[in-house]
C-alpha cells in the first residue's frame, strides 16, 4: 500500500479548501434544477425521468472505488478523477439539453448522468476521508460540517441559477461542466493529509464553533435571498451583491488559518532535536530533565537495561505458554478491514437503517419538482432551496448534537437515527394528507431528518470500524441511497405517477393522488427502519461507553492517524 506523507502544518487551510470542494461535490443534489428541462425538451415520461434520477443517485453514491483509492493515492489524484468525471458527464448532458446534439439515445444520457453524478463520490470522499483523518478527535463535528456544506450545494447553485442565469437549465449544466472542474483544479493542492492533534485542543473547538456559525449564517442567507428573488423583481445590481456576499461567507473558514498565522499559539515545551538532556520552553529558558542529569544517569541506564532483560524474559515465557497470538480479530472501535466489517451484524443493521431512512428520503428529493407541481406550486426552486437548507441544518445539527450527547451520556449516535425516522413516518403521512399549507412544513422536516441520518452514518461507521478503511466502508453504506431510489422512486413513485396521469388524460399529473400511495409505503418503510435503529442502538451502547469514558474520545490502540 502506497503511503502519502503528511504535512506538519495545521490542517485548517485544507479544511477551508475542502469547503469549496464540498460545494462542488454536491452537484448531484441539483438534479431538480434541470430535470424539468430534460422531461420537456427530450419528451420523457415521469417514469423515464425517475429512472434518470436513479442514475443520478447511483453515480453519487457508488464510491467504493474512491474509497479504495484514498488508501493508495494522494487526495489530489482522487480529486482529479472527479474533475474528469464531472467534465465529460455533464458535457454530454449539456449538449443534449441545449439541443446542440439532438436525438441522443436514452441509454447514453443515463450513462452520462451516472458519470456526472459519480464526480460527487470522488470529490466528496477525498475531502471527507482526508479531513476525518486530519481531525480524528472531532469526527462527528467534521462529518456534520463537510456533509452540511455538500448539502448546501443545491442552495448555492440555486442562488447562481436564479440570480445570474435567470433559471436557465442549459446554463446551470454548463456551470457544472466548466465551473466545477476549474474550482477543484485550483484547490486540489491544499486538500492534503496533515499531522493531527494527539490530544484535545481547546482552540480547535472554538474554530469549529466559528465555522458552524458562519455556515449557519450562509444557509439562512441563501434561503432568504432565494425567497426574495422568487417574490420580488430584483435588479442586476442587487443580484450581483447577493452573489458577492455568498462568496465572502464561503471564504470565511479561511479566517482560521489566517488568524493562526498572524497570532500563533505558544507551545509550553519544545524538545530540540539536537539535545536529549534538556527541555526548552517557548521563551527560550532551558530546563534540565531530572532523569538524565549526570548524577543519576548511570543508575537510570542500569535500570533501563534491567527492565529490558525482564521484558524479554516475560515475552519468551508468554510465547511459550501460548498467551500471545499472532493475530486477533479487531474489536468494535478498532480498525477493521472491509471483509472483517461485513461479517458483523452491526454493519448490516447500520446499512439497513440507512437504506430505509435515506433511501426513502431521496425518493422525495428526486420527485420534489413534480410533487410541488402536482399540488399547484408554480416555482418549485423554492422547495429545493428549503430542502437544501434543512438538509444542511440536519447534517450540521446531527454532527454537533450527537457529539454533545455522546460525550455527556455516551448515548450512541444511532439513537438520533431512530428519532428522525419516527419523525419521517409522521412527515410522509403529512405529505399523503396534502392538507393546505403542509407541503413546505413537510419538506422542511424531511430535509432535516435526511441530513441528520447522513451525518450520523458517517461518524458512526468511523467509530465502530475505524479510520483505516473508512473510505471503503462508508461508501458501501451509501449504496443504500441509490438502491432506495431504484426501488421507491423508479419502480414505485414513477409507476404510480404515470398510471394516475394516464387516468387523468393530461400531460402532467395533478392532485394528491399522484404520490399519496407512495408516501404511505414510505411511512411503513421508515417504521421498519425505526425498529432496526433501536436494536442497533442497544447493541452498540457498550462500545460507546468504552470509547467515550470520561467524556472524551479515547483513540483505540490499534487506531493511529492513518495519514496515507
Amino acid at each position: 500500500m502506497q503511503s502519502v506523507k503528511a504535512g506538519t502544518r495545521p490542517p485548517w487551510v485544507g479544511f477551508a479548501a475542502a469547503v469549496w470542494v464540498g460545494i462542488a461535490a454536491g452537484n448531484s443534489y441539483c438534479f431538480p434544477l434541470y430535470s424539468h428541462s430534460l422531461k420537456s425538451v427530450l419528451g420523457f415520461s415521469q417514469q423515464q425521468l425517475t429512472i434518470l434520477g436513479v442514475a443520478n443517485d447511483f453515480g453519487e453514491n457508488t464510491g467504493i472505488l474512491p474509497g479504495i483509492a484514498c488508501n493508495y493515492f494522494p487526495p489530489w489524484a482522487v480529486l482529479l478523477v472527479g474533475v474528469l468525471s464531472c467534465f465529460f458527464g455533464y458535457g454530454v448532458i449539456w449538449v443534449a439539453i441545449s439541443e446542440t446534439v439532438v436525438n441522443l439515445p436514452y441509454w447514453v444520457l443515463w450513462i452520462a448522468l451516472v458519470l456526472a453524478a459519480n464526480s460527487s463520490a470522488w470529490l466528496g470522499t477525498a475531502v471527507i476521508v482526508t479531513n476525518l483523518r486530519n481531525f480524528p478527535l472531532s469526527r462527528g463535528t467534521v462529518a456534520g460540517l463537510l456533509k452540511g456544506y455538500i448539502a448546501l450545494s443545491a442552495a448555492v447553485f440555486t442562488e447562481v441559477c436564479t440570480m445570474l442565469l435567470n433559471g436557465s437549465a442549459p446554463d446551470i449544466v454548463l456551470v457544472f461542466t466548466l465551473g466545477i472542474p476549474v474550482i477543484c483544479l485550483a484547490l486540489m493542492y491544499y486538500v492534503r493529509p496533515c499531522t493531527p492533534a494527539s490530544e484535545a485542543d481547546p482552540s480547535e473547538n472554538a474554530h469549529f464553533l466559528f465555522t458552524q456559525g458562519t455556515s449557519l449564517l450562509l444557509a439562512i442567507f441563501l434561503l432568504s435571498t432565494t425567497i426574495l428573488k422568487n417574490t420580488l423583481n430584483l435588479n442586476n445590481t442587487i443580484s450581483y451583491t447577493f452573489i458577492a456576499i455568498m462568496v465572502v461567507l464561503l471564504l470565511s473558514p479561511l479566517a482560521i488559518p489566517i488568524k493562526m498565522t498572524l497570532f500563533p499559539a505558544k507551545k509550553k515545551l519544545l524538545r530540540p532535536a539536537e539535545s536529549s538532556d534538556s527541555l526548552v520552553s517557548a521563551d527560550g529558558d532551558s530546563k534540565t530533565d531530572p532523569l538524565l542529569t549526570p548524577s543519576s544517569s548511570g543508575a537510570n541506564l542500569t535500570s533501563f537495561h534491567e527492565s529490558d532483560d525482564v521484558s524479554e524474559v516475560n515475552m519468551l515465557l508468554a510465547v511459550g505458554e501460548g498467551a500471545i497470538k499472532k493475530k486477533r480479530r479487531p474489536r468494535r472501535g478498532e480498525d477493521f478491514s472491509f471483509r472483517e466489517a461485513v461479517m458483523k451484524a452491526d454493519f448490516w443493521l447500520l446499512w439497513m437503517a440507512y437504506f430505509l431512512g435515506v433511501g426513502s428520503g431521496v425518493t422525495v428529493l428526486n420527485n420534489l419538482a413534480q410533487i410541488g407541481a402536482s399540488l399547484g406550486v408554480e416555482n418549485t426552486n423554492t422547495l429545493l432551496s428549503l430542502f437544501s437548507f434543512c438538509n444542511f441544518l440536519g447534517r450540521l445539527g446531527g454532527g454537533a448534537v450527537s457529539e454533545y450527547f455522546v460525550r455527556l451520556n455516551t448515548i450512541p449516535r444511532t439513537f438520533w437515527t431512530m428519532v428522525t425516522q419516527i419523525i419521517m413516518v409522521l412527515t410522509y403521512l403529512l405529505y399523503a394528507s396534502a392538507l393546505d399549507g403542509t407541503l413546505y412544513a413537510a419538506t422542511a422536516l424531511l430535509g432535516t431528518c435526511y441530513g441528520v441520518q447522513i451525518a450520523i452514518m458517517i461518524s458512526t461507521s468511523s467509530e465502530l470500524f475505524g479510520l483505516k478503511n473508512f473510505g471503503i466502508i462508508f461508501n458501501f453504506m451509501q449504496l443504500g441511497n441509490p438502491l432506495g431510489a431504484l426501488l421507491f422512486s423508479g419502480m414505485l413513485a414513477g409507476y404510480i405517477y404515470d398510471t394516475e396521469e394516464a387516468k387523468q388524460g393530461t400531460s402532467s399529473c395533478v392532485g394528491p393522488a399522484c404520490f399519496r400511495f407512495t408516501f404511505l409505503v414510505l411511512a411503513c418503510v421508515c417504521g421498519v427502519g425505526t425498529i432496526l435503529s433501536l436494536i442497533l442502538t442497544l447493541r452498540i451502547r457498550p462500545v460507546y461507553q468504552m470509547l467515550y469514558a470520561g467524556g472524551s474520545f479515547r483513540l483505540p490502540q490499534s487506531t493511529g492517524p492513518h495519514l496515507r
